[in-house]
Parts: structure tokens; sequence; C-alpha cells
């Protein structure tokens, strides 16, 4: 399964992804604004939005992109470890 994390703060970047690992999913993680966003998001399983710690163009290009491709979208006003945990648990199933 294919993640896209959006948002969140860019000190937990590699423990998203570990996290995900665990999850046996693979994941791109965009913690700050970089250009062409909506077209880098490409074709995921899932778009995970922590809308706390994130700009409002990042949440935009999450949302549409979303929208426009039919992908499940979950928003999480926290970007701890444990919310990305709980989302992948209650999407995906339980970890390792």
């Amino acid at each position: 399964m294919n993640v896209v994390i959006i948002g969140g703060n860019e000190c937990m970047e590699c423990r998203y992804k570990c996290i995900c690992k665990e999850y046996s999913c693979k994941a791109k993680v965009f913690t700050k604004l970089e250009g062409h966003l909506l077209e880098r998001i490409g074709n995921p399983d899932l778009i995970v939005l922590f809308t706390n710690p994130v700009a409002h163009d990042m949440a935009w290009a999450a949302r549409t992109k979303a929208a426009q491709a039919n992908i499940p979208l979950v928003q999480s006003h926290c970007g701890s470890g444990t919310a990305l945990k709980n989302i992948l648990k209650n999407q995906i199933g339980s970890g390792a």
C-alpha cells in the first residue's frame, strides 16, 4: 500500500516512514511546501493530512488530489507517531 503523508513535523519524517514500514506501506512524506505538490503526490492508496502543522496550500493540494482521484483522505489535527499508527491501524489493520 502506498501512503502519502502531508504536513506533520519535519523532525518526524524518518519516524513516519518507519511507522508506515511496520504496516507494510511505502510512504512519501511532505512536511514543507514544495513546488508542484499536486503532481508530486501521485496516485497513492491513502493520503494522511496532519492539519495542525501544515501550510494552507499543502492542505488544499491534499484535499484536491483526494477529490480528483477518489483517494481516501484521513485528517488528523495531531502530527504524532501515535496518531499515524492509529490511522494506519484503522485503515489497513494491525501492524507487525
